[in-house]
């Protein structure tokens, strides 16, 4: 099949994504992505690509069709206008990059903003080729739930957008299972709703790496990492505030890998507290890189706020941790909870809970090794059993073709 891959986000940008189009091209499937420029999560182009952009106009076989956006930058205001120059330019520039090309099925990554799906719209009445849509980010929801919006008009505004978007996918994906009737409120009753999880990388199962030399050696320590976005959603104010109520612990550190629109905030709160002896901010790496970190931690976090709507999501890190055989850490309420306790991976608290967090932290830190080396095979046979990466990919190929019956047939 000829995808056309619509995304804001792509590599050298570090998302979920990009293994996907690998694994279409490593089948067999004619894959474009049309994208913007990679600025994530800096706010600004990153260095490599402006010095050589030719040396980012393929991804393991597919081709990378890109259109000039403005970037991120640090500001609510410059995210806004990154989300809508992306919108505008891949619905005029990117018809005409594309001009002549015919696809099968146009699939749209949609981890946030919901109007990554806009291009793809005008795109399918110009090719009449199906959307599939990969809902990862509820909206207005999570616009609300993160105090992006709070004005009640513009929310239901959205929500017309989001009901507009909907009506022209052929097929809406749902990252989890709670998604789908929320997904549902917005869609006409015979639109097709199906549940996609997230997969980890293959890499994450892999042990080849050695350890990150940039982690400090901290013999009888006890490590918990986060690894990944530092933003909003994940609540670091209450992380942090676990941490200070640890502190007079020496055994346990916190190590956070990643980069945000919070990072400079965190930075200045441990500043603060006079916590950063005990967590350490170790900047961004590429995904391929994580392996090596992650053979420093003892546990691995996932937090996101006390809200509704992130009640109902599986954060994407969730599965690469699975992958990884680490107990998990998980202060979240919902979905990923559930994911976490009935599988005993880990050990979970409420979202937002900082006592709870630190208590949990406690507790896995008095576990022998051999108790924590059984919690985490368990992580490991969960994300075999339920966030398989090949039988996931499998059944999109499914969808799509069923898609494509009615042309072809």
């Amino acid at each position: 099949m000829r995808f056309l891959v619509v995304t804001q986000v792509f590599w050298p940008e570090n998302f979920r994504i990009n293994d996907l189009v690998a694994e279409l091209v490593a089948r067999g499937h004619d894959v474009t992505v049309l994208t913007g420029l990679p600025n994530y999560p800096e706010g600004s182009v990153f260095p490599d690509f402006r010095s050589d952009p030719s040396r980012f106009s393929s991804y393991c076989g597919a081709e990378i069709v890109r259109i000039p956006i403005l970037v991120r930058g640090r500001n609510r205001v410059r995210l806004a206008l990154n989300y809508l120059s992306y919108a505008l330019s891949a619905s005029i520039v990117g018809p005409w990059k594309l001009r002549k090309r015919s696809f099968d099925v146009i699939f749209v990554y949609e981890p946030s903003p919901v109007t990554v799906a806009i291009p793809a719209i005008v795109l399918r009445r110009l090719k009449r080729t199906p959307i599939v849509l990969w809902v990862l980010d509820l909206w207005p929801e999570t616009l609300h739930a993160i105090g992006v919006v709070r004005s009640t008009t513009l929310l239901n505004a959205v929500g017309k957008l989001v009901s507009f978007i909907y009506a022209h996918c052929d097929l809406i994906l749902a990252q989890s299972r709670s998604f789908v009737p929320q997904i549902a409120k917005y869609c006409a009753s015979h639109k097709r709703i199906a549940y996609f999880p997230s997969w980890a990388e293959t890499l994450f199962q892999s042990n080849r790496m050695g350890p990150a030399p940039e982690v400090p050696a901290a013999p009888n320590t006890f490590s918990v990492m986060f690894a990944g976005n530092i933003g909003e959603a994940q609540d670091f104010p209450a992380v942090i505030e676990a941490a200070d109520i640890l502190k007079s612990n020496p055994r346990i550190r916190w190590l956070i890998v990643g980069d945000g629109r919070m990072a400079s905030w965190v930075k200045e709160e441990l500043a603060r507290r006079n916590l950063a002896s005990c967590v350490l901010m170790l900047g961004r790496f590429p995904v391929e890189r994580m392996p090596s970190f992650y053979q420093h931690a003892d546990a691995l976090l996932v937090s996101l706020k006390d809200e509704p709507i992130f009640a109902m999501t599986i954060p994407g890190k969730l599965q690469s941790y699975l992958a990884a055989g680490i107990p998990i850490i998980a202060m979240l309420n919902g979905e990923g909870a559930d994911v976490v306790e009935r599988s005993g991976a880990g050990v979970a608290c409420r979202a937002g809970d900082s006592r709870g967090l630190a208590a949990a932290v406690e507790r896995l830190a008095l576990m022998s090794a051999e108790e924590r080396r059984e919690m985490g095979q368990r992580a490991l046979a969960t994300s075999l059993a339920e966030f398989d990466r090949g039988a996931a990919i499998t059944r999109l190929e499914n969808w799509c073709r069923e898609l494509l019956e009615p042309r072809t047939g």
